[in-house]
């Protein structure tokens, strides 16, 4: 059976299920679609995942849920939660076979970032792999209730005044994000800088962990802050502060989390790769049916997962969004997508864009050959091998792995055939 571990994979099964072979013939019947397993079987029957408590490792708890993992011929994989994304890079360094975790639901530059030894200890590099993208669009950024009168939304420069004011007081404006050179990071470092904060001096970044935003916020440790939900829901509902805008208003469709494994538990075990892309798969599927909201909601918020109300779970997984400033928009579109537009498949275009915006910020040289590393670590290889052996239809398997040229909300366009003419037309970035 799947096992489902808390923190430091403790043996002990939270979630009961009956015989192998039973929950097996049940999902069988629950989702039809697909291969058993991949032809040759997995050379293992099971993988550590870690996951951080946030609506977008969705994938990873309903594939365990739902018995997809042992489906697939990994009956004991082990979905275990994170305490910070710091915690789940300090396990991936650390790998399975030594207590860590062998693969994760991560932010999609975090393998970069560990790949080439950004964001480890003494910079050694982790060779890592990304096997799939988890989901796009539905962060959001928060600010507290403070600044409503600002009437600041997708035009960060309302807060301009209103910062500078509280620093000439002698007080510190504090911005959070939830991992240095992550989604969340550069998703707010961007709406700053397109209304002319610049995030390097303007403001203090600090890292706290999801699970932690809205605590910091009610007792007054940040003025806005950025991540995924449900954080930035519950913020609203408990009256504590206010969405600004979500992710998906500065950059419709855009990559959030990714599906990321150590490379070396990858090219030791290919088949149960595929397996586990399966199993995802096939959760991002049923993730993606708006008839599964309800339950998805439910299952998400247990204590073990999310460990929310399943009410500020709800909400903007339909693309409901009450902001909290008097703005509650029903069917918005900006929903989380799992599947629907190829958002499952992992763009090298998409990753480019990361990395860019990682040099835009000083994380990487200038220099930096962004094809080469990108081609490291992008597995679109695998995905494509997985999607053909559970069936995806021809349709859903996109024909390249670029998705061309994006536009962003402030009229900014990322060529990843030429992502120096993308950085030289920003104004604001690190100083070279």
């Amino acid at each position: 059976m799947t096992k489902i571990s808390t923190p430091g994979f403790s043996r002990r099964t939270l979630l009961k299920t009956s015989a192998t072979a039973a929950l097996i013939a049940a999902v069988k019947t629950a989702f039809p679609s697909g291969a058993f397993a991949a032809a040759a079987g997995p050379e293992t029957p099971g993988a550590k995942l870690g996951f951080i408590a946030l609506t977008d490792a969705a994938p990873l708890i309903i594939a365990a849920e739902k018995g997809l993992f042992a489906k697939h011929g990994m009956p004991d994989v082990e979905v275990g939660k994170q305490a910070s994304w710091g915690a789940t890079r300090d396990n991936l360094v650390l790998g399975g076979a030594a207590n860590g975790i062998d693969g994760a639901h991560i932010l999609s530059p975090m393998p970069y970032l560990m790949h080439t030894g950004k964001v480890t200890q003494n910079s050694k590099p982790v060779p890592m792999a990304l096997i799939a993208r988890l989901n796009l669009d539905s962060q959001g950024i928060s600010v507290a209730k403070e600044y409503a009168e600002t009437g600041v939304q997708l035009d960060a420069s309302k807060l301009k005044e209103a910062f500078a004011k509280k620093k000439a007081a002698g007080n510190e404006v504090k911005v959070a994000m939830t991992f240095p050179g992550g989604t969340h990071d550069l998703w707010l470092r961007y709406w700053l800088a397109a209304g002319g904060i610049d995030p390097n001096t303007d403001v203090s970044t600090i890292v706290v962990p999801p699970p932690q935003m809205v605590a910091n916020m009610k007792v007054g440790n940040m003025d806005a802050f950025c991540v995924g939900e449900p954080w930035n829901e519950q913020l609203v509902n408990q009256g504590i502060g206010f969405t600004a805008c979500t992710t998906g208003e500065l950059w419709k469709g855009h990559p959030e989390k990714a599906l990321g494994m150590r490379a070396n538990w990858v090219e030791k075990n290919p088949n149960a790769a595929k397996a586990i892309l399966m199993a995802v798969m096939e959760a991002q599927q049923w993730c993606e049916d708006m008839a599964n909201k309800e339950e998805m909601s439910n299952l998400l918020g247990k204590r073990q997962w999310l460990n929310a109300p399943a009410k500020d779970v709800l909400g903007r997984l339909k693309g409901d969004i009450n902001y909290g400033n008097g703005r509650d928009v029903k069917a918005t579109g900006l929903q989380m997508k799992f599947w629907k537009d190829e958002a499952s498949y992992p763009f090298k275009s998409h990753d480019s864009w990361f990395m860019a915006e990682n040099i835009r910020w000083g994380t990487f040289a200038p220099d930096t050959d962004i094809k080469a590393i990108v081609d490291q670590v992008n597995r679109e290889d695998l995905w494509r091998e997985a999607a053909k052996d559970l069936g995806v239809a021809a349709a859903d398997i996109p024909a390249t792995s670029s998705r061309g040229k994006e536009t962003f909300f402030d009229g900014k366009v990322f060529d990843p055939e030429d992502p120096s003419a993308y950085l030289n037309s920003l104004t604001i970035k690190a100083a070279s």
